[in-house]
């Protein structure tokens, strides 16, 4: 009750930080006109003016008025896109190493040119970490163009790059790429012997977009490179023949909630007798106890379809949280190849660990680290406790109008998917845009077959097609679409409204059950009204 009456008086903290940086802002603001009275090449003189006066001495903080100016010039000459004041305040704490949230659609990838255009001025290199390989491509193409009137070049890292091309892309003054890529360059150079082989230079400055995703979903998620090692694979299919002979609750217990599985005495008296050994727990077989174990967890823990594929006769992971697949991962202490022997498909070798590092402590190296999301104030005290980085909720630009449904819930999951392919269709008949978020690819596929039943055209995103991601997701928002989407539903990617939809109520969200992270359902409903867009969503 004090607390709600202090935050009347004196705004919330949040407030508060918006007001100090407001100032700043206001600075920049009236050194517009003196930067539209420049020409080009004076404009793009301006970066060599500024690495000259740090140089002598000054600060990059001292820089950061005239820098945003020019930025927010050169934005608007190369991209016709001027970023707004809510953007520059965006920026302004992004550059203080803090994370932004912003709400969806508010333009993040415009707001990071200003920060990484100030510290790229260091000449140490500033990394900006997307979630994929096609928002890396695009951001880096999209806003190079910032970055390459200004003088300074830029670098991307994929996949398929190699050694010396990767060394090129570090060494430029701004490089984009995913963590993954990042973590495990870090990695690799860790295992050469000679530092002139070295891709990565020193860890300077990096913004991390989708900074929960990567921070907090992924964060304990480890890097692995691992070698083969020299064990035979003869055992898997050995121990895959024997375990339909074992009964649920009889033979083993599960732990859905812990997804984990336990044998229990009948179980281990049934192994004995079928491996034909005295005892499993003598040490010597302790190999066949741990191959048991696994090939119980393989059938009855692990699902086809929903935690991983077979795709070209190989398992193929697919990733929990964004439901995407997750080529050339692989599970570890041989479960892997035990699903590989339920399935059928070759069995590869079980693997060492050569070099490992998580993503918390990948980031953690880094002399400032910043952030951006749309959705981080959920997680602000873990932030704060693990990386020393603060949230701080940006205004939006225009006011948000997204009509956000309560929550229906159903008695069992037959009524509610014919509830949802009811609603689907009067939404499609009025000619109002679908989007239906699904927690996996089974589901996807189900509603799809429903939908199919019922004649109602539709296109489905889920890791089996997630090439075409982009393109699916951009057209959304058209009059009469229905799309069926895993929740990694196009991060990063925007839905415009096409002519007349907005009459319709914009488009409209459909999550078909709720994700055990709330920030995942969040970044569902935040595909619907940005930048003022009408909308709606519902669970």
């Amino acid at each position: 009750m004090i607390g709600q009456v202090l935050t009347k008086f004196f705004g919330s903290r949040n407030d508060r930080v918006l007001k100090k940086i407001q100032p700043v802002v206001d600075r920049i603001n009236k050194l517009e006109p003196e930067m539209q009275k420049l020409d080009d090449s004076a404009l793009a003189a301006k970066t060599v003016e500024f690495k000259g006066r740090l140089e002598k001495g000054e600060t990059i903080d001292e820089l950061l008025v005239e820098a945003f100016a020019v930025a927010r010039e050169a934005a608007v000459r190369v991209l016709g896109q001027r970023p707004y004041d809510v953007q520059l305040i965006g920026g302004i704490i992004l550059h203080q190493g803090k994370i932004a949230e912003m709400k969806t659609g508010e333009g993040k990838t415009l707001v990071a040119t200003l920060p990484v255009y100030l510290n790229s001025l260091a000449g140490k290199g500033v990394h900006v970490v997307t979630v994929n390989d096609y928002l890396a491509r695009r951001d880096s193409e999209w806003m190079g163009g910032i970055y390459h009137f200004l003088g300074l070049s830029t670098g991307t890292i994929l996949h398929s790059l190699d050694d010396a091309e990767r060394r090129a892309a570090y060494a430029a003054d701004v490089t984009y790429g995913t963590n993954n890529e990042f973590g495990f360059d870090y990695l690799r150079d860790n295992m050469k012997f000679r530092l002139e082989d070295y891709c990565q230079r020193k860890h300077f400055f990096a913004i991390v977009d989708e900074v929960d995703s990567i921070l907090i979903d992924e964060a304990r998620t480890p890097l692995i490179i691992s070698g083969p090692s020299e064990m035979s694979t003869e055992l898997y299919h050995e121990v895959n023949k024997i375990i339909p002979q074992f009964k649920k609750d009889v033979h083993y217990e599960v732990d859905e909630k812990a997804k984990s599985l336990a044998t229990t005495e009948e179980g281990v008296a049934l192994g004995e007798k079928l491996l034909k050994v005295e005892n499993l727990y003598d040490p010597k077989n302790i190999e066949l106890l741990h191959h048991l174990n696994q090939g119980l967890k393989a059938h009855h823990l692990f699902t086809r379809d929903i935690d991983y594929l077979v795709q070209n006769g190989e398992v193929v992971i697919v990733d929990e949280f964004t439901g995407r697949t997750m080529p050339g991962r692989r599970y570890s202490d041989g479960l892997h190849q035990a699903l590989e022997a339920k399935e059928g498909v070759k069995i590869e070798r079980e693997n060492q660990t050569l070099a490992s590092i998580t993503f918390q402590n990948y980031f953690r190296m880094y002399e400032k680290l910043a952030g951006m999301t749309g959705t981080a104030d959920t997680e602000a005290a873990e932030f704060k406790k693990i990386y020393g980085l603060e949230v701080t909720v940006m205004p939006t630009h225009q006011d948000m109008i997204r009509i956000d449904y309560a929550d229906v819930i159903y008695k069992n999951a037959k009524a509610k998917f014919r509830a949802v392919v009811k609603e689907i269709k009067e939404l499609h008949a009025k000619g109002q845009p679908v989007l239906v978020g699904t927690v996996n690819i089974e589901i996807s596929e189900m509603l799809s077959a429903m939908l199919k039943k019922e004649v109602v055209p539709h296109s489905v995103l889920n890791a089996k097609h997630h090439a075409q991601e982009a393109e699916i997701i951009a057209e959304a928002g058209h009059k009469g679409r229905v799309t069926i989407a895993t929740n990694m539903a196009g991060r990063g990617t925007d839905i415009k409204l096409a002519e007349g939809v907005a009459e319709l109520g914009g488009l409209h969200i459909l999550g078909t059950g709720r994700h055990e992270s709330r920030r995942i359902d969040n970044q569902l409903r935040g595909r619907s009204g940005r930048q003022g867009d009408l909308g709606s969503s519902r669970f």
